[in-house]
Parts: structure tokens; C-alpha cells; sequence
């Protein structure tokens, strides 16, 4: 058994790794029955906490990882171990590291940060703190922003009876639609960032559109909590309010540093990388891991324990988003392939659908393609995929495809608040709310309440004449 362990190392590391490269899975040869296991992953992750929460709570991880290796075995049938060695290898160090290690980093430090005071979970409170989490997260990122704000939110309104609606209103706001003005604030425009587009691009283009969101998201937030707030019982003076203070600021700090990471890789290239089974990892890439992780051992050492422990800080939810999106980057890889097959691939109606004719891009199909799966799928990647389909040039994608690159964003940003797996701070906000008594709905519940709010915002932002979707550019 050795010894065929030992020939099979020796054969892996004498293989060129232009062989490696070479071996692509082949899109066009799938069909849809590959995107099953896919599917059935997203069905467990509705269904699971809502038809046996209990099993659930305690498996999800082994049931992502069957989801995944059903994936991969069907890969194994079709292409063969080599090559879906290869595509796994590509999925886990180019697609999945970064994603994890980020949103890693940023809970932990994020979770470092107390917020203390006594803060009345009122409709003029509750739409205050929306409204500076839907700031701050272009600057400190939707999940930094999140975390910073989640627990403070939630303990305010904890008194109250009906309160999930506040957790929801946040989710839309600040982990996905306060974050489309920079590339640190969500992560699919990172990944455009990191391939060629201007940092401030979005800001410059998609700020009037936001701005639009936003505000109409905080009015209808406003009525629905002033009409929650007045059927709520009377509360009990309960004497002079603490002060509001801020501790465990150290933290800030190591969020400046974070964004200082990701600024730097994306301006370092020192032209030095590793080809590992035929993905190429970029040495800038590596050391804005290392230094993310390095920045989180700093916070967990020079934070005081008692500072997250009145946080409620664990490590669960950030463990539960690890295990079921390396579910998904595994099982979303035949998926992929058939959308990167164009018109060859089971997906070949997606391409006609957002391309005219005469070959120009329909800017509101990418918009609404983009947005819809984006809610399925997660945005980064749904992010990539569609500006690869838009033909990928940076430049001509924000000058002469201005219109095509902003309906890509908003599409990925916005309607990445759909469902609980569109964006990852939304499950780590769901489960966090969740551990502090907040009767969160189901998936197929969050997503219908979300749909209600957000999809006649997104018609009217497709027709709206002060900002229509047609006219960007």
C-alpha cells in the first residue's frame, strides 16, 4: 500500500505542470443533471434548519461534504481524478482562501470592538444605526460593518417582541447594499478591483443609484418599525442611560490594517508566483493571508477576553459560513464550467439573453441575471463570471461598457441581500441573531420577506427616469 502511495507522489510531482493547466474541465460536455449536487446543497441549507433544525444544527458540515464529494464524483466519471483534482486544487487556493480568510479576519477583529451604553431600541435608534452601517461599510467592509453593529442592535431590541424585522432591514442594508461604493466594501467588487477596475469607480458611477436604494430601504424600514414599535408594550423606566462607550479600540486600528492588506496586494506585483496543480497562487496574494491571519491572532492577543465575552462572541457562526461555503465553492464547480462553456455550454440561453443581436450587451438583463444569481449562487464569483462574459477588459468595460459594468455591480451588490447565502455576512448575521433569541425566519421565509422589500425597488430602479438603468453612461 506504500509503495503505490509512493509511485503515485512520484508520478503527481514528476507530471509537468503544464499538463496540470491543460487539464480543464470540459463545460460543453455536462449537462444540467451535474448541477444537481449544487442544487440539493442549497436545498438542504432552506430546508435543513426548518425540517429538522435539531439534526441539522449538529450535521451541517458532513452534509455539505457529501453534497461536495457527490460533485466531485461525477467530475471523476466524466474527466477523470487529474483533472477534477486540478479544478478542486483551483477552487479551494484561488476561489475559496482569500474569501474565507478575509471574512475570517474581519469577524474576529470586528468582534473585538465593544459597544456599551444603554440604547433604547426605538425607530429613530434602530434606523440611526442602519443608516451608519450602511456608511461605513464601503469603508470598512459589509462584513467589518456587521459585526461591529449586529450585537449592539440586537441587545437594543431585545425587549421588544417582534424584532427580526430589524435584523432582516440590517442584513439588506449593511452587509449588501451600503457596501457598493468601494472595493472594500463588498466582495465582488474586490475581485474587480483586483482585476483592472479603478478603485473609486464605483463610487463615481454607482452613487446616485445607491443613494436611491438606500434612502428609499431606510423610509420603508422607518414606517414598518414605527408601526411594530407602537404595538409593543410599555417598558419600564429603567433609570438614568449608561453612556454610550466604545472599548477595545485596538481594534479599529487592525481594521485600518486590513484595509491596508488589501489595498497593498492589489498594488504590489512583484511578478512572483507558484503553480500548484496548474493554479497559479500570486506571492501577493499569499502575503495578504499571511497578514490577515497575523492580524487576527493580533486582535484575539490584545484584546481583553471580557470584551467579547460581553460581545456574546463565539466562534460558531464563522465556523457554520466556513463549512457550507467550501460546500458551495466545491459543488458550484460544474456549474461553472457549463457557464464558461458560453454557447456550447447547458447555459448557452444565459449568453443569448444578455447579448443583442447585433452583439451588444442588454444592460438590464446582466443587471437582473447578475442580481438573481448572485442571490443563489454567492456574488463574488457570479461577479466574475458575468464581467468575464461582458468580455472581461477593464478599461473597456468602464469606459465604453460603463452601463454593462454597473448593472454587473449593482446587480452582484444589491441583490446579494436576497437570500441568506447571496453574500456570507448574511448568515453570519442570521446565526449570530439566532444565538441572542432572535426568531429568524427560514430561508424560503427570509427570502420572501426580503423579495417583497427589495424586487419593486429594483424595477423602479430599472425604469426610474432620475437614474434608469439604460442611461449610466
Amino acid at each position: 500500500m506504500l509503495r503505490g502511495d509512493l509511485s503515485v507522489a512520484a508520478i503527481l510531482a514528476l507530471l509537468p505542470q503544464q499538463a496540470w493547466a491543460a487539464m480543464e474541465l470540459d463545460g460543453a460536455a455536462m449537462r444540467w443533471p451535474y448541477a444537481l449536487p449544487f442544487a440539493g446543497l442549497l436545498l438542504s441549507i432552506a430546508l435543513g434548519p426548518l425540517l429538522f433544525a435539531k439534526f441539522w444544527h449538529h450535521h451541517y458540515g458532513k452534509i455539505a461534504a457529501a453534497w461536495s464529494l457527490l460533485a466531485l464524483g461525477s467530475l471523476v466519471w466524466l474527466a477523470g481524478g487529474m483533472a477534477t483534482l486540478a479544478a478542486l486544487v483551483h477552487a479551494m487556493l484561488a476561489e475559496y482562501l482569500g474569501f474565507i480568510v478575509l471574512l475570517f479576519s474581519l469577524y474576529v477583529v470586528a468582534g473585538g470592538i465593544l459597544i456599551t451604553g444603554d440604547i433604547r431600541g426605538t425607530p429613530a435608534a434602530n434606523a440611526g444605526i442602519l443608516a451608519l452601517g450602511t456608511l461605513m461599510a464601503s469603508v470598512v467592509g459589509t462584513t467589518g460593518a456587521a459585526m461591529i453593529l449586529i450585537r449592539p442592535l440586537i441587545r437594543a431590541n431585545r425587549p421588544r417582541r417582534r424584532n427580526a424585522h430589524v435584523v432582516i432591514f440590517f442584513i439588506i442594508l449593511v452587509a449588501n447594499v451600503g457596501g457598493a461604493l468601494s472595493p472594500l466594501g463588498d466582495p465582488p467588487l474586490f475581485v474587480g478591483f483586483l482585476h483592472g477596475v479603478d478603485f473609486f469607480w464605483t463610487t463615481r458611477n454607482i452613487w446616485l443609484q445607491t443613494t436611491i436604494v438606500a434612502g428609499l430601504l431606510l423610509a420603508i424600514f422607518v414606517v414598518i418599525d414605527v408601526w411594530r414599535f407602537r404595538s409593543e408594550p410599555l417598558q419600564e423606566d429603567a433609570g438614568p442611560a449608561k453612556p454610550l462607550r466604545i472599548r477595545g479600540l485596538v481594534n479599529l486600528v487592525l481594521i485600518a490594517a486590513i484595509v491596508a492588506s488589501l489595498l497593498a496586494s492589489a498594488m504590489w506585483k512583484p511578478g512572483i508566483a507558484f503553480d500548484i496543480l496548474g493554479t497559479r497562487l500570486e506571492l501577493e496574494d499569499i502575503a495578504r493571508n499571511v497578514a490577515l491571519l497575523a492580524i487576527a491572532a493580533l486582535s484575539v492577543w490584545l484584546t481583553p477576553d471580557e470584551h467579547r465575552q460581553a460581545n456574546g462572541f463565539t466562534w460558531e457562526p464563522i465556523r457554520e459560513v466556513a463549512k457550507l461555503f467550501a460546500g458551495i465553492f466545491v459543488a458550484i464547480i460544474p456549474v461553472i464550467a457549463m457557464l464558461d462553456a458560453g454557447h456550447h455550454g447547458a447555459f448557452a440561453w444565459l449568453l443569448s439573453a444578455v447579448t443583442a443581436p447585433d452583439g451588444t450587451p442588454r444592460e438590464v438583463a446582466y443587471f437582473w441575471f447578475t442580481g438573481v444569481m448572485s442571490a443563489f449562487l454567492d456574488n463574488a464569483p457570479t461577479y466574475l463570471l458575468f464581467f468575464e462574459l461582458a468580455g472581461g477588459d477593464p478599461q473597456v468595460l468602464m469606459h465604453a461598457l460603463s452601463g454593462t459594468l454597473a448593472s454587473i455591480s449593482m446587480g452582484a451588490v444589491y441583490m446579494g441581500a436576497l437570500t441568506y447565502i447571496g453574500n456570507a455576512p448574511n448568515f453570519m448575521v442570521a446565526s449570530i441573531a439566532r444565538e441572542n433569541g432572535v426568531e429568524m425566519p427560514s430561508f424560503f421565509g427570509y427570502l420572501l420577506r426580503a423579495g417583497a422589500v427589495l424586487i419593486p425597488l429594483f424595477l423602479l430602479l430599472t425604469v426610474l427616469p432620475v437614474a434608469p438603468l439604460l442611461h449610466w453612461h
